[in-house]
């Protein structure tokens, strides 16, 4: 079973950048679509970015270019860049993996058994 561990997350103002890592172990990195979801208070995870074992990426549209996934497969670390975040982007942040997906799937496999879940990292974004 993959590991997953998060980190980056942090507090910063409307229109700030932050930038998620998750480190992963356990698997070999290639063969797995990875992806960020997120989960606010009260509300459903959903999907943020995925990145898929062809290297399909995929966004949600809330996204809407602020956002960028990337992978570093030397490192077995994925990524997440946000730039202009904004106080609707305050939630706790999963890295996920799983071979079983493409990229555009994985984003609505919040609620589903994947492999790997990392802990979460929180990010909160003050107006």
């Amino acid at each position: 079973r993959v590991q997953l561990v998060e980190s980056g997350g942090g507090s910063v103002e409307s229109g700030g950048s932050l930038r998620l890592s998750c480190a992963a172990s356990g698997h070999t990195f290639r063969s797995y679509c990875m992806g960020w979801f997120r989960q606010a208070p009260g509300k459903e995870r959903e999907g943020v970015a995925a990145i898929d074992s062809d290297g399909r990426i995929a966004y949600a549209e809330f996204v809407q270019g602020r956002f960028t996934i990337s992978q570093d497969n030397t490192k077995n670390t994925l990524y997440l860049q946000m730039n202009s975040l904004k106080p609707e982007d305050t939630a706790m942040y999963y890295c996920a993996a799983d071979p079983a997906y493409y990229s555009r799937g994985f984003l609505g496999a919040g609620r589903h058994a994947l492999d790997g879940w990392g802990q979460g990292t929180l990010v909160t974004v003050s107006s």
